[in-house]
């Protein structure tokens, strides 16, 4: 299964539309992620044994989501991530609060 879809099964029926990327719809609240870094992790004999993905999570909001981001931690590390680091954001020209979650994926 690849990185993308290990994320969006585990975010699936989350309750806010959930998106590779980019989100084009009319939710006020949203998820979009993508890879930031994909690299080998571990080599033998000149082999790729164990890839890591690096993994941002984006969470968009007009309110408050500080229960989505906890939903989002609680089932990204179940589904086998590691914490890297969080921040949050806001984006002025959209009035839009932005939390930033990075997780980490050894795959082999």
């Amino acid at each position: 299964m690849s990185i993308n879809k290990k994320v969006i099964s585990a975010l699936k029926d989350i309750g806010v539309p959930v998106r590779f990327q980019t989100y084009s719809g009319d939710e006020e609240t949203y998820i979009t992620f993508f890879i930031y870094l994909d690299k080998p992790e571990l080599h033998s004999d000149d082999k790729e044994l164990i890839n890591g993905y690096y993994v941002q999570i984006d969470i968009w909001s007009k309110e408050d989501y500080t229960d989505l981001v906890d939903t989002v931690y609680t089932r990204i590390i179940d589904a086998g991530f590691t914490k890297l680091n969080f921040y949050d954001l806001y984006e002025e020209d959209t009035k839009t609060y932005h939390k930033v979650m990075r997780f980490f994926k050894e795959v082999i």
